[in-house]
């Protein structure tokens, strides 16, 4: 199972590297079901694995001149706080049991159950068709940015995932960012985000530095592998695909937790 965790790690970064996204969001089933490792535990630890690989991405797409830095730190700025505090004071202090009768719901179970949720909407955001169409009211306000990506960030901080299902169409829809731009400033923000999460987990967890670095570099690997293979692919039918895994995913995890 632990060789499985390994390839899975290659596989995150593919998929990061293939589409911009989406790849962060198996971080945590990996993490829990294939390495063993406590759910409260492997949302923090998919936080590192998660902004180390997008940095390596936003790094390759910044080089391409396809990250927009201005709305990058726009987008960033309220949602890695969000991060940080609900990983510094939120986890920390979600009780050991949600609920107790007529079922015991404990935390672990809990954030996996949340976890499997958001998979759900993740999946759905990919396979909804975006309308091309950007009319009059869909003006550029701050106020509603600064609260969409300040509860993206609660969301990020909770199940330890990247967010680009939620970051992307955001950048779309109010920053008014193509497609491909849209996905390296995702990237962008997604590595902010998780780093910044990350260290609001050092002072409450014990850190396996050694599995994390490893996990880490083979995860950045696969984002090299899976941005030279874009050329390749079909980027539409392969978000299908991957949508369909997901909600599969979402589904196991469900069944499982219940």
């Amino acid at each position: 199972m632990e060789i499985l965790g390994y390839v899975g790690a290659l596989f995150i970064g593919l998929v990061l590297g293939l589409t911009g996204g989406g790849g962060s969001i198996l971080t945590v089933p990996i993490l829990v079901y294939l390495m063993s490792i406590n759910p409260v535990t492997a949302t923090a630890y998919s936080l590192f694995i998660v902004g180390t690989t997008s940095t390596f991405g936003a790094i390759q797409n910044y080089r391409k001149n396809l990250v927009d830095i201005k709305n990058g730190f726009i987008f960033a700025i309220p949602s890695f706080i969000a991060v940080y505090l609900t990983r510094k004071f939120v986890v920390p202090r979600i009780p050991k049991a949600i609920i107790e009768s007529p079922i015991l719901i404990t935390k672990e179970t809990f954030l996996m159950l949340f976890f499997a949720v958001i998979m759900v909407f993740g999946a759905l955001s990919v396979l909804k068709k975006k309308s091309q169409n950007t009319n009059s009211e869909e003006k550029r306000n701050l106020i509603l940015i600064g609260i969409q990506t300040f509860t993206i960030g609660i969301i990020i901080g909770l199940v330890g995932a990247g967010g680009g299902f939620l970051i992307i169409p955001s950048l779309i829809l109010f920053a008014k960012l193509p497609m491909r731009k849209a996905v390296g400033t995702s990237l962008f923000i997604i590595s902010m985000n998780s780093l910044v999460g990350f260290i609001g987990d050092v002072q409450n967890l014990e850190i396996d530095w050694l599995f994390l670095l490893t996990f880490s570099s083979i995860s950045v690997v696969g984002i090299f592998t899976g941005m030279y293979l874009t050329k390749y692919t079909n980027e539409s039918q392969l978000k299908k695909i991957f949508a369909y895994f997901v909600l599969v995913m979402a589904a196991i995890i469900l069944l499982k937790e219940m």
